[in-house]
């Protein structure tokens, strides 16, 4: 395949109320933005089933997952995830899970694959958070673990926010491991103890970020030693995200991308990458930005000739 595969669905984008302040419609604009570019073609289009109950109660309470399946949660539940329950966006969640095992798996085969969504941290055992049902990274790192299909897994998470979700649901799963570089001073202001946690102060730039990274990254795979490594590519990291603390550019971004995907494809260990947090009032601006890592996986997918 000359092109990195890609992992994306039409039901990703339910229609939710108007002014809603999760940007559910940038996982279709995004879809459309790299149609645009070349990125995203016919060819290297991969479309996923829902992931099954079972699967997510690998990471989840059975008890919540069915209740939110069916409607059933409390309004302070849902509140706390900040999202409307509605059949659609119920079978964006199963889905969207799906696309992210899907993602993991296609990794397996070709070293390198990207989701056009994914990264939904700060979902918990037992109930949802930040826009977060259920959590696709936890998920798919117990599939593949508890199925053989990989024996050490590291989750690579970069969005602005600590992976608070991932970190406490695998505290206590030896072969897989959990590394958060984000801002100190941003949600969930109580923050998990992953194995890695990388803080960022309030206003750093590209170039502090990417010393940190640069210092810390090469370190945590060779005390890890992965086989297997899933990217969370938030870009809530950039200096016009509504959420974010951080002051990146799109260069940054994308120095960042090629930097994390460069060392798993130097190692020859295959990476699932999916898109994480990202805000901004204007959604095509929003989805182009999230396509930044969409465009490096593609250009390093020809280069390494995978």
């Amino acid at each position: 395949m000359a092109k990195v595969p890609l992992v994306y669905h039409p039901e990703y984008s339910p229609e939710i109320p108007a002014g809603h302040r999760f940007p559910m419609e940038k996982f279709r604009l995004l879809a459309e933005f790299l149609r645009a570019e070349g990125v995203l073609t016919d060819a290297n289009l991969f479309a996923p089933e829902a992931a099954t109950q079972e699967d997510i109660a690998l990471a989840h309470c059975a008890d919540y997952v069915r209740d939110f399946r069916y409607g059933e949660l409390s309004p302070k539940h849902m509140r706390q995830i900040g999202l409307p329950w509605s059949e659609g966006v119920c079978t964006r969640t199963f889905r969207a899970v799906g696309g992210t095992l899907l993602t993991a798996r296609l990794a397996l085969k070709y070293g390198l694959v990207a989701h056009l969504a994914g990264g939904t941290h700060h979902a918990h055992y037992d109930h949802g958070s930040g826009f977060c049902v259920f959590n696709d990274l936890a998920v798919a790192a117990r599939v593949l673990v508890r199925g053989g299909e990989a024996s050490r897994v590291l989750i690579i998470d970069c969005d602005v926010h600590q992976g608070d979700g991932t970190a406490r649901i695998l505290t206590d799963d030896a072969d897989i491991f959990t590394c958060s570089f984000h801002c100190r001073q941003n949600f969930p202001y109580r923050k998990a103890h992953s194995d890695f946690d990388i803080e960022l102060d309030r206003g750093s730039d590209g170039r502090a970020y990417m010393q940190i990274m640069e210092h810390w990254l090469p370190y945590i795979f060779d005390l890890t030693q992965p086989d297997f490594v899933l990217y969370d590519a938030g870009v809530d990291v950039h200096y016009d995200d509504v959420l974010g603390h951080l002051h990146l550019k799109d260069a940054d971004i994308a120095e960042r991308d090629e930097y994390v995907i460069r060392q798993c494809l130097e190692r020859d260990v295959p990476v699932a990458c999916v898109i994480g947090g990202g805000y901004d009032k204007d959604r095509k601006r929003l989805a182009a930005r999230h396509g930044i890592m969409h465009g490096v996986a593609d250009r390093l997918y020809q280069e390494y000739a995978l």
